[in-house]
């Protein structure tokens, strides 16, 4: 009955556990040999036949036998006497193979055998999540939202395995509850006491690199490279791209026909504004390209120290810029270059919209003198410190700063 059940426990590992017969074989082997050579001191002349399908398992024993006074080893030989007890046949030299029943065993040592055998397909399994995910690093996965908490996410693909995306690893947009499909890329795959770890990432760049792959063909097929991308999750995101095939314009093919193509990449990404430039050698032509889409009037380089001095009209500084700085942060990751921007001195003459000041005025104090008529540098100018401190809500201080910084535009 014990030899029944435990064969019928393997046919369950087999079933719930997705163990393909090779591997289960060679588990089976390993865990019978494993208790053979702990009783008999070695299990070298043992035959283990396992036919999982059917159940049935058989453990036989290989002896060779030896005259009666000749027995070294009883695990290895036997006495012809005891041999023609099965045989009479029997002669010196030749084996005897005779079937060792797991009901010769005890109960103690058939529970320790099955305890082995679950620790050893744990085993199995953890190394074959921790092999299978490994090849995965840098491939997009998409699971269902198990169990969402204040630092991480939990994760269940197909399979039930567990994976985890952090809060860092999350566009901060990013909202899920159980349930919820989440796609995402493999970024780091561990062991942590004996436990494989799957890290995700959807604020990885080679998460967006992928989605590209996925959404333009030219790209998966290696006729457009990605040159380098840099990202500010959830806030935006510049690629270079470069063709080597003069026939095809790999910005044009990224975006897509009405930006069919980036639309979809845009959505998953909680709406971060992507911007596409063609990849080019020359750096001040690269600077120019990723700080769209402001246009600049000229350009100074500094190769050793790797600094550019870029110049524009005043009404491009805010567009160079950009919402939180982010055109100029990621233009300067993107190019390699640290970037500075300044208003384009032939224009002093001009006018300057008072927005354009955005990056060294605080925009609650721009609004608060547009609500007075103020909208340009000059007509915030034109009235004295005072005058502009009674009519508005600012403090005298703040109105000299900003009375300071307007009059360096026209220096």
């Amino acid at each position: 009955m014990e030899h029944i059940n435990l064969v019928e426990t393997f046919s369950e590992f087999k079933e719930f556990k997705n163990i393909d017969r090779e591997t289960m074989m060679r588990i089976l082997e390993d865990v019978f040999k494993h208790m053979l050579a702990k009783r008999f001191g070695s299990s070298d002349n043992f035959d283990i036949i396992v036919n999982i399908d059917k159940g049935d398992l058989e453990i036989w024993r290989n002896r060779v036998i030896v005259d009666d006074n000749a027995v070294e080893d009883p695990n290895a030989q036997v006495a012809l006497s005891e041999a023609m007890k099965t045989e009479p046949d029997f002669e010196v030299g030749e084996e005897l193979s005779e079937e060792i029943k797991l009901l010769d065993f005890g109960r103690r040592e058939i529970l320790a055998i099955r305890q082995n055998l679950i620790s050893k397909i744990q085993e199995y399994e953890k190394d074959n999540i921790f092999r299978k995910y490994k090849e995965k690093i840098g491939e997009i996965v998409s699971g269902e939202v198990y169990q969402v908490w204040k630092k991480e996410i939990l994760v269940l693909d197909d399979e039930s395995i567990e994976l985890i995306l952090p809060k860092s690893e999350q566009i901060p947009s990013d909202f899920y509850r159980k349930g919820d499909t989440i796609r995402a890329v493999v970024s780091k795959v561990e062991m942590n006491n004996n436990n494989p770890v799957i890290i995700l990432s959807r604020t990885s760049p080679v998460f967006l690199e992928r989605l590209f792959e996925s959404e333009v063909p030219e790209v998966y097929d290696g006729l457009i490279s990605i040159k380098n991308i840099v990202r500010v999750p959830g806030e935006r995101a510049k690629l270079a791209v470069e063709s080597y095939d003069d026939r095809i314009d790999p910005v044009g093919a990224c975006v897509g026909m009405k930006g069919s193509r980036i639309h979809g990449i845009v959505r998953e990404l909680k709406n971060e504004n992507i911007d596409v430039i063609n990849f080019t050698t020359n750096p001040s032509l690269y600077i120019q390209r990723a700080l769209s889409p402001a246009k600049i009037t000229s350009i100074v380089i500094d190769e050793p120290t790797k600094k550019a001095d870029v110049y524009m009209k005043p009404d491009q500084v805010s567009l160079a810029i950009g919402k939180g700085g982010f055109n100029i942060k990621l233009a300067g990751k993107l190019t390699g270059y640290e970037i500075d921007v300044y208003r384009d001195t032939d224009v002093d003459n001009e006018d300057v919209d008072l927005q354009e000041f955005s990056d060294e005025i605080d925009q609650w104090i721009i609004d608060e003198l547009k609500t007075i008529g103020c909208d340009t540098a000059k007509s915030v100018l034109g009235l004295d410190v005072q005058e502009l401190v009674n009519r508005t809500d600012l403090e005298e201080e703040t109105v000299n700063e900003v009375v300071r910084i307007i009059k360096s535009e026209f220096e």
